[in-house]
Formats: C-alpha cells, structure tokens, sequence
C-alpha cells in the first residue's frame, strides 16, 4: 500500500482528540534520523559516543589503547552519568529515587541532578544523576567516566553544598573519578540473563534465545568483545573464535563490529520487547512507558550522531550499517535499486517504527507486535550482506586479515538465526567465515544463506546482491538470487497496516493510522504537515 493513497483520507483527522494530544508530544522532542520521538531520549541515543570513543582507542593500535577502550566499554562515559557524592552530615530524611537535587559547578553555575536511587536517612554516599536536555547537542555537560578526554564543564563542583528536599548538605567528591555511568555498552550484554531470559514480564525474548541456544551463555556479546579485546579464546557451545589469531588489525575489527553487531544490537530488540511487555492493550492515556521504551530502541539502533534527518556519513550505529550495505547491494533509495542514499531497509523499519509507536500510544499492542516481529527480522539484513561482501572479499579477492575479521563478526552476529532455521547452513557459514579460517568458498556461503531466506522471512531482492562499481553490474556468482513473489518487506507492511484497519479500534484509529503514514512520508520531503509553535527543533 502505497503512502499517496492515504492522503485524502489522512487530512480528515486533523482535529480528532487523540491525534492532537499524539501530535503534542511529537514536536516536543527533536527527530531522530526522521522518527519522532515521543519522550526525551537524548541520553539514551548518546550511547554512540561511547562506540566513537572505543573506534579512536582501538585505531591506535597498541596495547594501552586497546585497555583504554576496554575501560570506556566496560564502563563508559557519555550515558546515564551521575556523581558519587559524599555528604557531610548524612541524610536526615529519606530520598526517593528520582528527587531533585541542585549544586553547582566550578565556576558557580547551577548544576541540576536527581536521586540515582532511593536513599534512607543516615545514609552518606549517594549517586546524583545529571539532568538530561531535549537538545541532543546539549544533552548533558558532565561526561566522564573511562573517557580518556573527559568534560568536567558541568560536572559538579569538587565540594560545596547540595539542596535535597530543601534541605542543604555539605559534600565532596573527586570530580575526575567519582564521575561514572550508569549505562554502558559492556552492560546490555552483561544484564542479559535479567533483562531477556529470566526475569521481565515477556521472557524469554525469542530473538535473544536463539543466540542464547546457539553460544550456550547470555553474556555472548560480552564474551566475544571481551577476548578479542584481550586476544584469547571464547569459550561458546557453538560459534567460537581465537583471536590469538589477530594482531591488532583483525581484533580492533572483532570488537568494534562486535559491540554494535552484538551488544547493541540485541538491546535494541530487548527494548522492543519490553514496550510490549508494558503495553496496556486498548489504553490511549497510559502507555508513556512502552512509548518510552520504544524511543530508547530507536535511539540504540540509530544514535546521535545521525542527527534529525539520518543523512549523515559519519554515523556509528545500525543506522548506518544498513546505509553503508545497501551501497555495497543495490538496494538503496525508498524503492530499493540505488546504489546511494538512504537504505530501503532504513526506509522500510522507520516506517514501522513511526507505526510501531502510534499503536503503543492507543493500546494497540497485539498490532504492535506484529510491527516490532517485521522491524526484528529486517534488521539481520545488513549482517548477510556484510557476510557475504566479506566472503568474496577473502575468497576470491584474496584480501588479508583485516577483511577476514570483518566477515567473522559479521558472520557471528547473524549466525545463530540461521542455527535456528537450519543448523546445516549455519556450519557451513561458520566454517568459512570463522577466525583463523584458511580458505573460504563464497558461494558455500551465498548457497547457505538463500537456503533459509524464507525461513527468516526475507527475500533475494531485500538482500540484494554484491555490486561492483568498476564494472557497473554484480560480481560474477554474487548476483540477487531469483524471488518468486513480492518483496516480504511490502508483503509485511500490507499485512501489518490491514490489520491494524481491520482492528477493533474503529474508525478514528484507522483514520489516524492513515494520517500518520501521510505524515510519515511528508516527513521525509521535508514537508511536515504541522510545524512546531514551541521551537525550532527541526
């Protein structure tokens, strides 16, 4: 179905109750490579800084950069920051979790921060966490952590006073290593086990136990990063590497796909799951949370350095990844079979995500999860595509380490969805794109995957095939395999935006469904339909 056909039908909501209240929360937060948040996640998005910073440390290439960007992603730097603050008298009175607590900085301006957690009187030492901006370029001014150039400009003075419940407390800290971050890169795989297998009200999350049935840990991400950053061994079921193998080249390529392609990756899908876990099926005024929690999948599959409109290069996230492919595929451009520009597939999941936050808003959480099983499937696209660039670049380029351990992350993140569909396939992906690997047979490895396409409900056309630029056509074997229907992607957004008409929730919701595809595609002319009457965040 086609956005132009909605139009029409989409300017007659303009005054309906509850898309205006949608609408409100919209244009009060910046865009997020197009997508409208609709709660303030810019410290969430800002999570790429710590993969820039970790790319600066791995580049140089010597072991006292790789320990450096093993502390920034253990522990961080750009995220949830907050202050360890020792108080002088201890608390008087209780704090809950969230209180507002004001200070100041070095040069005496008002530093504004909240209760990390709840704290009982006669308590000493607490976490402040720093107030967060609607402004990414200004989110935060305090970012520190493991970073090795840290930002002190808005950290809190190294001693003075703190206001908490209108009372004032003397307290000291050490601005350079009381200064830490409460959210990491290291930490979406090392909370696994709590957050996608045992403890949440959905688990286990499907996505998460096929990599969990095929390395045998939920902690995977975290192992991989972890050895190559220190170049030893896994110790996985299934899927292992020794990066002993590497110098420097192949394992600074090992850690710095590895946490986007498995630590984030993984987490953007767990934050999709926890939206439907918190969805109130047929609430419009109650389901903040799972918008919120939504906004955060978005921002940990895009980042901040995309900006509003995702046209950047310079990108280090999923985002980006799928930019960069569908130039290597021909499948570029809203239509696909471009070699530039924006991915289908970018164009494709930020159609479900804006369709994914909408039936959030009103409750519509069955519909949400047919939006969110769309968006997950999608999103291993990019990791066959790297694959197999990979294998012909080792195969038959004869390319050397650097490119071989290009196609063993890639490879790694992918692998155990294709475990799941067909345990024959994924050996023989392993076998030749695994680390250390001699010899690889590209087409094995293109055979492979197409064997399982349509158990992973894709097509040959949504991969596409490997172009080469210098002969204007696809390297020889590498070409798109032969559907024999439609696109799965068009397939899926029919079946999605039918149901969601079809639905119990009448004329209104179907009609907003169709504004928000109207606005949706307006959005990306440039061409918003309502313009923000607060400020300019466009």
């Amino acid at each position: 179905m086609k956005i132009s056909v909605l139009a029409i039908s989409a300017l007659s909501l303009a005054t309906a109750e509850s898309e205006s209240a949608s609408l409100r929360r919209r244009l009060s937060f910046e865009k997020i490579a197009g997508y409208a948040p609709g709660s303030q996640v810019t410290d969430h998005c800002a999570i790429d800084l710590d993969q820039a910073a970790i790319e600066v440390e791995l580049a140089k290439g010597t072991n006292d950069a790789f320990a450096a960007a093993s502390r920034i992603y253990n522990q961080g730097g750009n995220s949830k920051s907050y202050a360890q603050i020792t108080l002088t008298p201890a608390l008087t009175t209780s704090v809950a979790k969230g209180t507002s607590i004001l200070g100041r900085n070095a040069a005496g301006m008002e530093v504004a921060g909240k209760a990390y957690e709840t704290y009982q009187p006669g308590t000493q030492v607490i976490w402040v966490q720093y107030a967060t901006t609607d402004i990414q370029a200004s989110y935060v001014d305090c970012q520190v952590g493991s970073l090795v150039n840290a930002n002190i400009e808005g950290c809190f003075a190294a001693n003075g006073s703190m206001n908490i419940n209108g009372n004032e407390y003397a307290y000291v800290y050490d601005p350079a290593t009381d200064n830490n971050n409460g959210r990491t890169i290291a930490g979406f795989s090392t909370t696994a086990a709590d957050r996608m297998r045992t403890n949440c009200p959905g688990c286990p999350y499907e996505d998460f136990m096929y990599f969990y049935n095929y390395y045998g840990v939920d902690d995977y991400a975290h192992q991989w990063v972890s050895a190559a950053l220190d170049g030893t061994a896994t110790s996985f079921s299934n899927g292992n590497a020794d990066f002993s193998k590497y110098s420097f080249v192949g394992r600074s390529e090992a850690v710095k796909k590895g946490t986007v392609f498995m630590n984030i990756f993984m987490y953007v899908i767990r934050e999709f799951e926890d939206a439907l876990d918190d969805c109130q099926r047929g609430c419009v005024d109650c389901n903040d949370d799972p918008v919120h929690a939504w906004d955060e999948g978005v921002c940990f599959y895009t980042g901040s350095i995309e900006g509003k409109d995702g046209l950047t290069p310079d990108g280090k996230l999923l985002h980006q990844l799928a930019d960069k492919r569908c130039a290597n595929f021909k499948t570029c451009g809203e239509e696909g079979g471009q070699l530039s520009g924006t991915a289908k597939l970018n164009y494709d999941i930020f159609d479900q995500y804006a369709l994914g936050k909408f039936q959030l808003q009103t409750g519509n959480c069955p519909a949400a999860r047919k939006t969110t099983a769309a968006i997950t499937k999608l999103m291993y696209i990019p990791f066959i595509q790297g694959t197999l660039r990979y294998a012909y670049k080792v195969g038959v380029l004869n390319e050397g380490e650097k490119a071989a351990a290009e196609g063993a992350v890639f490879a790694a993140a992918v692998l155990p969805r294709i475990h799941a569909a067909s345990p024959d396939a994924a050996k023989t992906i392993y076998d030749n794109m695994k680390v250390g690997v001699t010899s690889t047979d590209h087409l094995a490895v293109k055979q492979a995957f197409e064997s399982v396409y349509a158990d992973l409900g894709i097509t040959c056309a949504d991969v596409g095939g490997l172009w080469n630029d210098a002969m204007d056509g696809y390297y020889e074997g590498m070409g798109p395999c032969a559907d024999a229907s439609t696109s799965s992607i068009e397939v899926e957004e029919d079946k999605t935006l039918a149901a969601a008409l079809g639905g119990t929730f009448g004329g209104l919701f179907a009609l907003a469904l169709l504004a928000l595809c109207f606005m949706r595609n307006k959005e990306k002319q440039g061409k918003p339909v309502f313009a923000d009457t607060e400020t300019d965040i466009n």
